[in-house]
């Protein structure tokens, strides 16, 4: 069956929603996957469940979102692939006891593009017992006009995911403060689809996890630049050498599943973000947001590695 599947937006920290595809995975169980990129990442869920594709991935605070105000959508998430939080938070000088409160009277830089990771950093300064609005924060900016402006000295602390982290550090321009992922298991990205074509194609389904299932023990058994060279034509201007460690630092923090379960203790986390800043208004329980048949009929057959 040929499949639509959209992506969120193009990011190296979703590197193994692209293997499948550059593996041969889903070739190899008979689906025909075809990636399409959303017009705004806002818009992805809704394109879901609008129908313009059969699966996409992107974050659960958008599919509880997308579910309180159209409930009979039923978008539900059935794979888990990214199960930590990718982003950092960059300083100009070195600070290995970093608290949360060193943020404080400094001027940060948080993301844009999505609201994930500043509802992720908010929930951290709530468990930290410090208000979110006692941080100094720049107007809302892309990334790249973030990073520019830090290495002006415009800002003091920039919220980035990788490259940055390593073009950054790697020139001496930034010391890493905090790394996100450190905080645990926080269900981040998932393959989402609805719930009727989970009913009418649970077959396709199960055939797409167990292609990522599999894609995902390769990924733990084959190092950055393996993984570099598989995916690299995703990204074609960024060198290979800085692929491989950027792909080498997210598997050193566990950032990727190794299994497509989504995570209790990772759904709750979000879920509880979601809440503490009112992106969600309703405290959804996991079998509402997460359909787990396909991810734990793919582990319990235990299929061979690519």
């Amino acid at each position: 069956m040929s499949i639509t599947l959209i992506e969120n937006f193009r990011a190296v920290f979703y590197a193994p929603f692209y293997a499948p595809v550059a593996l041969g995975a889903y070739e190899t169980e008979g689906v025909d996957v075809t990636i399409t990129t959303s017009s705004d990442p806002a818009k992805t869920i809704y394109a879901l469940t609008a129908g313009e594709g059969e699966v996409s991935w992107g974050g659960l605070s958008r599919l509880m979102g997308n579910l309180e105000k159209y409930p009979a959508r039923a978008p539900v998430a059935f794979c888990e692939v990214i199960a930590r939080d990718p982003f950092f938070l960059l300083g100009h000088e070195p600070n290995p006891g970093f608290q949360f409160a060193d943020l404080l009277g400094k001027k940060v830089a948080t993301v844009a593009e999505v609201p994930a990771p500043w509802m992720c950093l908010q929930y951290d300064l709530r468990l930290a017992g410090i208000d979110p609005g006692q941080i100094q924060r720049c107007p809302e900016r892309a990334m790249a006009h973030n990073v520019a402006a830090f290495c002006s000295g415009d800002i003091d602390i920039v919220q980035v995911f990788q490259p940055y982290v390593h073009d950054l550090t790697t020139a001496g321009a930034a010391h890493i403060w905090h790394t996100a992922a450190n905080r645990g298991p926080v269900t981040y990205t998932t393959l989402n689809t609805t719930r009727n074509f989970a009913e009418r194609e649970s077959e396709v389904l199960l055939s797409m996890t167990r292609a990522v299932y599999k894609t995902q023990a390769w990924i733990a058994t084959h190092d950055g630049h393996a993984l570099a060279l598989a995916v690299g034509s995703f990204f074609p201007e960024i060198p290979t050498s800085t692929l491989a460690a950027c792909f080498n630092c997210y598997k050193t923090l566990d950032v990727w599943s190794r299994s497509p379960l989504v995570s209790r203790a990772g759904f709750d986390w979000i879920r509880d973000a979601g809440l503490s800043n009112g992106r969600v208004a309703r405290k959804f329980t996991y079998d509402e947001c997460v359909d787990a048949r396909f991810a734990q009929a793919a582990v319990n057959e235990n299929p061979p590695p690519l």
